[in-house]
């Protein structure tokens, strides 16, 4: 008789704190992280996981994957890959909450009005995007976390453009 009441008791604080949870919101931090994704290697995903341990615990991650035209008139190539395969690729790892195209003209300003970020997170390669988010960032008086996750360990096959050159080599014989 005594378990029984016992277990009567711990099943109705268990109803209480799960009522009381329930009205409670749980900020969850939005983590912004951005790049072209071409030929996703393993650098891409620590990046990512890097971005979104950013934010702390409960974090979204968010990832905005750059548009073909914006790749060509970056890097004055278009990508091995079509945008929209590249998106559905990075929103189909674990990490990653959502992942959008960018807009058709690149435009950080757009982003952030649009995704309204906690953190925003950049690439070890990506210092003229992280100065344009700290101008953006200071003149509209945002209170928005700039990070910017460094290199991981050198590996052979660490960038696309490695990757590319490899296969590259590899036909050549």
């Amino acid at each position: 008789m005594q378990i029984i009441k016992t277990a009567y008791i711990i099943l109705g604080i268990a109803v209480m704190v799960m009522l009381m949870n329930r009205g409670e919101k749980r900020e969850r931090k939005i983590v912004l992280a951005s790049g072209v994704f071409d030929l996703i290697h393993l650098g891409h995903v620590r990046f990512l996981e890097a971005a979104k341990k950013a934010g702390g615990p409960n974090a979204e991650l968010v990832v905005i994957v750059a548009r073909d035209a914006t790749v060509e008139k970056r890097k004055g190539e278009k990508p091995v890959m079509p945008e929209n395969q590249r998106r559905a690729l990075v929103e189909s790892l674990k990490i990653v909450d959502e992942a959008i195209l960018g807009f058709e003209e690149f435009n950080m300003g757009m982003v952030i009005e649009k995704i309204k970020p906690d953190v925003i997170a950049v690439g070890h390669d990506q210092e003229g995007i992280e100065q344009a988010v700290k101008r953006y960032v200071k003149e509209h008086g945002l209170c928005i976390k700039i990070v910017r996750i460094g290199k991981f360990e050198e590996d052979k096959l660490d960038s696309s453009s490695k990757i590319k050159q490899k296969i590259i080599e590899y036909y050549k014989r």
